[in-house]
C-alpha cells in the first residue's frame, strides 16, 4: 500500500504550481490528435486543467496512489470544458484491479490516441508503487494495442466468420460443472515431453487442446475431449485442415474463429467474448454461451474455460511463453508444411525458423501474454500447475505420479449435446445469418444500445475507424452476412 505524503514533502512548486504544470505540458510537445491522457500519480493534479484547456472533448484518467480529495479541486475547474475527467485511487498494489479498471474505461479507445503522462516528482516519494502502477498501465496498453491492430486487419473477417459459423451450427453443448482434473495442451515445444504421460492418463482427465496443438496430439494417438478455437485469421485454418475423422469429441468455439468445413458437424460449446454485438445475436437466436473476454491468446481462454468447467486441478503443458533455441512450437505443427515448402538451397529451413523466432522475440507478444498470466495466477485458486518443468510462471507438478481416477463415462455425463433449433428461424438454415444480421439492425434502433453497438461494429468492419454513417454500416452488415468478402 502506498504511504500518504507527509507534511514537508513537496510534489509541486511552492510558489506557482499552476505555471509549473503548464511549463511541463509545454515541454512534452503533445500531438494534436491525442484524445486520452493517463496521468501517473499526478499529485494534486495541476496538470488536469491545463490539459482540459488544450484538448477539448478529450478524456483524462488520473491514477493516484494516495487520497485524491485535493485533486478534485483541479478537476472541478474542467466542468465546462467538455473534457471527461476520471480520478481513481489504487490504495493497494493490485494488478488485476488496475487492469480491470483500464479495460472498463478504455475498451473503445484507439491506443494510438492515448498518451501516458508521468509526474516524476511523485516517483521520488512513492518509488516501487509508482513504478508498479506505471508498469501495469504499459502492459495494458501493449495488450490493447496488439488486439486493436489485429482487429483492424481481421475485424471484418471475424464478423464474416461469425455469420458463417452461425449458419452451420447444428449441435450445441450444454455442460455441468464437475470436479474432474483437466489437462490443457498448448503448442509450445515443451508439450513433446508430456505427450507420453498425457497418452497414459487420457481417460482420467478432461483434455482441452488449443487448436494449434491438435496435430501433435493426433500424432501421439491422443483424442482430446475439447478443441478450443478462437483465432479468426486465415492462418488458423492450417491447424485444423486435414484432420482425421473423430480427431476430437467437441469444440469450444468463439463464432468469430476461422474453421474449415471439416469442423461443421462437431458439437460446439459457444464462447461469447462479452461484446454487445455478440450478445445481441446469441440472445436473439437463443444460442447458449459462456462469456470469456478476449485475452489475445487462446491459451488464456482455455485456462478460463477450464476454471468454468471444472472445480478440479488444472494441469498445463506446452504453455511456455519462451523459446527452445530457435523453436517456437511443438512438432508436428500446422505451419510445418509452409516452412518446408518455402525452404530452398540459399534459404534453408533453419534460416526460416531462425527468422521467425527472431521476429517473434522482437514483437514481444510472448512477454505480454506471460505478464497477463503472472498477474492472473496470483488471483486464481491454487489449483493450476504446469506438468513440464522450466516454467517460471506456474508451479510444477509431475504428471507421472498423479493419482487421479475419473472414469470415461463420468466425464461424458458432464456434457449434454442437443440439436440447435432456435425457434426464430425458418427451415432453411441459410437464414441463420440473415436473422443474425436482422438482430443487429433491430438493436441499432434501440437508444440504449445504438451508440455502443455502432462503435463496436465500426471498429471491426472499417479497420479501426469510428463514427461510420449508419446507412453505410447497415449496408456492410447485410453484405458480410451474405458472404461478402474483404
Amino acid at each position: 500500500m502506498a504511504e500518504s505524503v507527509p507534511r514537508g514533502v513537496n510534489l509541486h512548486s511552492r510558489y506557482n504550481p499552476e505555471a509549473e504544470a503548464e511549463r511541463y505540458i509545454d515541454s512534452l510537445k503533445l500531438s494534436d490528435f491525442l484524445k486520452c491522457f493517463i496521468l501517473i500519480e499526478p499529485g494534486l493534479s495541476y496538470m488536469i486543467p491545463v490539459l482540459a484547456k488544450r484538448f477539448k472533448q478529450g478524456k483524462i484518467i488520473a491514477l493516484h496512489l494516495d487520497n485524491f480529495e485535493e485533486a478534485e479541486k483541479q478537476t472541478a475547474k474542467t466542468i465546462s470544458s467538455g473534457v471527461q475527467v476520471i480520478n481513481k485511487t489504487f490504495s493497494s498494489n493490485s494488478p488485476r484491479e488496475i487492469q480491470e479498471f483500464l479495460e472498463a474505461r478504455l475498451h473503445d479507445e484507439n491506443t494510438e490516441n492515448i498518451k501516458i503522462i508521468e509526474w516524476r516528482p511523485s516517483l521520488n516519494f512513492y518509488k516501487e508503487a509508482y513504478l508498479s502502477l506505471l508498469s501495469e498501465v504499459v502492459i495494458f496498453l501493449k495488450r490493447a494495442d496488439a488486439g486493436q491492430r489485429t482487429a483492424a486487419v481481421f475485424g471484418r473477417r471475424w464478423i464474416r466468420n461469425f455469420f458463417r459459423n452461425i449458419n452451420y451450427l447444428e449441435k450445441i453443448i450444454l455442460y455441468r460443472q464437475s470436479g474432474m482434473p483437466v489437462i490443457i495442451t498448448g503448442s509450445g515445444p515443451s508439450l513433446e515431453k508430456s505427450l507420453p504421460y498425457i497418452h497414459e492418463a487420457r481417460t482420467n482427465f478432461l483434455i482441452i487442446a488449443v487448436s494449434s496443438s491438435l496435430m501433435a496430439l493426433t500424432r501421439y494417438n491422443i483424442t482430446p475431449d475439447i478443441v478450443i478455437a478462437t483465432d479468426g485469421s486465415p492462418w488458423a485454418l492450417w491447424h485444423l485442415r486435414g484432420i482425421r475423422e473423430n480427431a476430437f469429441s467437441m469444440m469450444a468455439l468463439n463464432p468469430c474463429a476461422a474453421l474449415p468445413s471439416q469442423c461443421a458437424g462437431y458439437p460446439k460449446l459457444i464462447l461469447n467474448d462479452g461484446s454487445l454485438w455478440q450478445n445481441v445475436i446469441l440472445n436473439k437466436l437463443s444460442i447458449p454461451s459462456i462469456t470469456i473476454p478476449q485475452r489475445g491468446t487462446v491459451s488464456a481462454t482455455a485456462a478460463e474455460l477450464a476454471m468454468i468447467l471444472s472445480l478440479g486441478d488444472i494441469y498445463l503443458s506446452g504453455m511456455d511463453f519462451s523459446y527452445n533455441d530457435i523453436r517456437t512450437h511443438v512438432k508436428p505443427y500446422g505451419f510445418d508444411s509452409l516452412f518446408f515448402g518455402r525452404a530452398y538451397r540459399t534459404a534453408p529451413l533453419y534460416t526460416e525458423l531462425f527468422s521467425r523466432s527472431l521476429l517473434s522475440k522482437e514483437g514481444g507478444s510472448m512477454d505480454v501474454y506471460a505478464s497477463w498470466f503472472k498477474t492472473q495466477i496470483s488471483l486464481w485458486p491454487k489449483r493450476v500447475y504446469s506438468i513440464t518443468d522450466g516454467n517460471d510462471i506456474f508451479e510444477y507438478k509431475d504428471i507421472s505420479v498423479l493419482k487421479k481416477t475419473i472414469k470415461q463415462k463420468e466425464k461424458k455425463d458432464n456434457f449434454n449435446i442437443i440439436n440447435y433449433d432456435s425457434g426464430h428461424l425458418t427451415k432453411n438454415k441459410k437464414n441463420q445469418a440473415a436473422n443474425a444480421a436482422r438482430a443487429l439492425l433491430d438493436a441499432m434502433e434501440i437508444g440504449e444500445f445504438k451508440e455502443k453497438l455502432m462503435t463496436e461494429l465500426s471498429l471491426l468492419m472499417f479497420a479501426g475507424k469510428k463514427d461510420i454513417p449508419r446507412k453505410e454500416l447497415e449496408a456492410e452488415i447485410i453484405k458480410v452476412s451474405n458472404g461478402g468478402k474483404n
